[in-house]
């Protein structure tokens, strides 16, 4: 009898797991979703898309220290202060923090900012927070990847 408990508590332990981990994989599909819908929404410079993928919190940083707000992010973007002509993300890793998605990627990228041509490589991380089902941008930081 101790034997059947037992395997059925293992059992029952395994499920768990399995169910925590394709709900996690769920959330991973969705967030990664919306990290490609930012990624095309700052080359297209749409700043209605952008408005909807991040937060009226959000805290975006450069990896040369400058912070901006969501309005000066998305007026930047619009205006073509910043203007990404192409954008990449390579390596990316997401993980599920409760209500709260951590993404690291390297950004790799052609921008013409003030009519300048640069290519870029920086190290990005991103915070989502879930708020009424949708994920929302609440905070990036850049940062200079060792050369």
């Amino acid at each position: 009898m101790k034997y059947i408990f037992a395997t059925i508590a293992i059992v029952l332990f395994q499920f768990s797991i399995v169910a925590q981990n394709s709900s996690n994989s769920k959330e991973e599909v969705a967030v990664a979703a919306r990290v490609e819908m930012l990624r095309q929404a700052m080359i297209d410079a749409d700043g209605s898309k952008l408005k909807e993928l991040t937060s009226t919190s959000l805290s975006y940083g450069h990896s040369s220290g400058n912070i901006q707000n969501q309005a000066i992010f998305i007026e930047k973007i619009v205006n073509g202060e910043s203007d990404f002509v192409t954008i990449e993300f390579q390596n990316q890793s997401i993980q599920i923090v409760g209500d709260a998605a951590i993404v690291r990627h390297n950004l790799v990228a052609h921008t013409k900012d003030g009519g300048v041509d640069k290519d870029i490589k920086i190290g990005i991380m991103l915070i989502w927070q879930k708020e009424k089902n949708k994920w929302l941008l609440i905070a990036r930081q850049a940062y200079k990847l060792p050369s």
